[in-house]
């Protein structure tokens, strides 16, 4: 584990690195608390860190507190544990009111050190199961369990953004609603196995061919979102080609054996000012149009015409 030790005093900073080194610890040093700041704030920050009362530029009250206002945003936890030559108990509370989750007095006892760190370790690894338990369950709540694309509750969730953003930046915002054709079909005559093959499949095809800013989720069955920031109308239209023709270019890979599989877009555009309601309303009607003109395509709103009911599939 990578420590963080801040103190201005060269003989204190050897003495402390020295016993860190032979517990197993990685060591960085400080000298101010500013340059500890900096440390704490950095990539790959130490989960723990020992820091001088007494120091220049930034003192270790100072640093605390700064560290637990921005853990109070979001940041991940550090075990700080404060040293200082301080004994009163009007010290040890003002101290750990600032933050500080240990106080060690100098000159410092190792056999002491050692236990607190260890406490701290224990802690700071407790935390960070925390975290990524904490960060799987998200990513699980908005994933789609078979196709591991977006689900339902997270591609809307980044279609609102998307339009508030559009509307902040002035850029248009394409949207499109794919389905797949015959889908049923593949259900019925192949069965259930071959048709969530053909899903995983379709997601993977989506995710190569979509741009690191574009997103795509699925919304039920056999139905997706696709939404593509800064395009406008004709580009909106050629990326949703691209996707159609990347889908049709080769069979999809069963356990029932090789199927040939199309899928139809609506797609349209939004500049941002509307709810996701009726941006999305535009494009299903667009889609409905693409179904009951023989599939396998894409239509853009603008060149859409009343569509008949939505064939099935």
């Amino acid at each position: 584990m990578r420590v963080l030790v801040a103190d201005d005093s060269p003989t204190i900073r050897a003495l402390l690195s020295g016993a860190l080194q032979r517990w197993g610890f990685d060591v960085i040093q400080c000298t101010d608390g500013e340059q500890a700041w900096g440390v704490l704030t950095g990539p790959e920050a130490p989960g723990l860190a020992l820091v001088d009362w007494e120091m220049p530029i930034m003192d270790g009250i100072r640093l605390c507190e700064k560290v637990r206002a921005r853990e109070a945003e979001g940041a991940l936890y550090t075990y700080l544990i404060l040293l200082t030559a301080r004994r009163d108990q009007e010290d040890v509370i003002a101290g750990m009111g600032a933050g500080a989750d240990d106080y060690v007095v100098k000159p410092f006892d190792e056999a002491e050190l050692r236990v607190r760190l260890r406490a701290g370790r224990r802690i700071v690894e407790l935390q960070g199961e925390l975290y990524r338990m904490q960060e799987m369950f998200r990513v699980q709540s908005r994933t789609d369990p078979l196709t591991g694309c977006l689900n339902r509750r997270a591609i809307i969730e980044r279609f609102e953004a998307e339009l508030h953003r559009a509307q902040r930046d002035g850029r248009p915002l394409g949207v499109g609603v794919l389905d797949i054709d015959h889908f049923k079909h593949v259900n019925d005559a192949h069965g259930h196995a071959a048709g969530d093959a053909v899903l995983r499949e379709l997601a993977r095809r989506l995710s190569a061919g979509t741009r690191a800013n574009d997103a795509f989720g699925r919304t039920g069955g056999e139905e997706f979102v696709l939404l593509w920031p800064g395009a406008p109308p004709a580009e909106t239209r050629v990326a949703a080609e691209r996707i159609r023709s990347r889908i049709a270019q080769e069979p999809f890979s069963t356990p029932t054996g090789p199927l040939a599989v199309t899928i139809s877009l609506g797609v349209t555009t939004s500049a941002g000012d509307e709810l996701v309601e009726a941006a999305l309303a535009r494009a299903d009607a667009a889609l409905y149009a693409a179904k009951s003109s023989g599939r396998n395509r894409v239509v853009l709103a603008s060149d859409e015409r009343p569509p008949a009911p939505r064939p099935a599939g």
